[in-house]
């Protein structure tokens, strides 16, 4: 045998093993955009819903309907996901512009449902609470959506990750304990009680709908992918503005809203500025939130949530004055120390199951034969 045959072996499994191209790149990708677009929507979207509600705004159900109204946005992506598919795939193959089953098709239907009863919760509490203290509330969401995860697509926990629910529902515990402190000027306690059950209760369901989202991917009969997801965002969205809208004309919302345009305290053009960027930025956070669920978990997607409180809480201040009592100091610090304790938890995590470069190295350069002996 000559040298070169000797060394074809190892040589031959050197050059026949290439690079790995499963789409963890692009999966890494699309994370990131959509937890840019979850934190636009997540910061931006409790502020522009305050600032309709303090000058002049007081339609609930059409908060309700703007949070979801803006879903013909999702269109564009999904014709570009079209036109994408019909360059690349084989010619003979059909190409839908619309992928969606009929099981999936009926999962996002009752999602939206339950999408469109807590978009009227959430804006009810809105109404009542100063952004600061409904932020911190709805930091509990963690705390549901990490039960619920678990429940539902059992979801693994560690000691950090569970450290982390517990401060986070500590946290917002603080709040109720003196939550009349901050109450909004001509506000009884009563409204004030009621928005802050209201905006908990918006958390508990919204912490219930994102594992719900999760194992509707995992339980659908076909592949998911992120045009997919779209398409799902889609019909949620349809589903729950359609729900809003039924509570909008039960309410006689859309006889008064030309009134209440002119009537705003900023001026008619400003009222129809904040309700055209409110239906943007809330498409910004429910696209986000799915999207984050779908390239890694419902968990990271309401951790991701929870970690921008801090940025709502500064940005609360600045904008609307509120005030930044001492309860709200230490429920920030619980929070922040929960957020801390969870990322510290994920990276220890990552370490752990990444391999040894060493011995990684040395394993991919056996033959096939010896790899299966050992």
């Amino acid at each position: 045998m000559e040298e070169g045959d000797a060394k074809n072996p190892n040589t031959e499994q050197m050059e026949v093993k290439e690079p790995k191209h499963d789409g963890t790149t692009m999966r890494k990708a699309l994370l990131v955009i959509n937890c840019i677009m979850l934190s636009i929507g997540n910061c931006g979207s409790p502020l522009i819903m305050r600032l309709y509600f303090i000058h002049g705004g007081n339609r609930i159900w059409f908060s309700s309907w703007l949070q979801t109204a803006g879903c013909p946005i999702i269109l564009l992506p999904i014709t570009c996901a079209y036109v994408h598919r019909s360059r690349t795939a084989n010619p003979t193959s059909e190409n839908k512009l619309f992928c969606m089953e009929r099981p999936l098709f009926v999962a996002a239907i009752v999602l939206g449902i339950l999408s469109g009863l807590d978009n009227y919760l959430y804006s009810y509490g809105l109404s009542r609470l100063p952004v600061s203290t409904s932020s911190l509330i709805i930091a509990s969401q963690l705390a549901f959506t990490a039960g619920f995860a678990f429940l539902l697509v059992k979801q693994k926990f560690t000691a950090y990750s569970v450290n982390a629910v517990f401060l986070l529902t500590i946290g917002a515990g603080v709040l109720a304990l003196h939550s009349s402190s901050d109450r909004p000027a001509n506000e009884s306690n009563k409204e004030y009680i009621l928005g802050f059950v209201m905006t908990l209760a918006a958390a508990a369901l919204y912490g219930f709908i994102l594992p719900l989202v999760e194992l509707t991917y995992k339980k659908a009969k076909q592949e998911i992918s992120y045009a997919l997801v779209m398409e799902i965002q889609l019909v949620m969205c349809l589903v729950a503005t359609g729900f809003c809208t039924v509570g909008m004309l039960v309410n006689n919302d859309f006889k008064v809203i030309g009134r209440e345009a002119r009537e705003f305290e900023l001026g008619e053009t400003k009222y129809h500025v904040v309700v055209i960027f409110s239906a943007i930025i809330n498409q910004c956070f429910f696209l986000g939130a799915i999207g984050v669920v779908f390239c890694a978990s419902s968990l990271l997607s309401a951790v991701v949530i929870a970690v921008l409180l801090p940025v709502t809480e500064i940005l609360a201040v600045f904008f609307f004055n509120e005030k930044f009592q001492a309860e709200k100091g230490v429920s920030l610090a619980l929070s922040l120390w929960g957020f801390i304790s969870y990322f510290y938890g994920e990276i220890k995590q990552s370490k752990k199951k990444k391999p040894d470069p060493e011995t990684e190295m040395a394993s991919s350069l056996l033959p096939n034969t010896l790899k299966s002996s050992v």
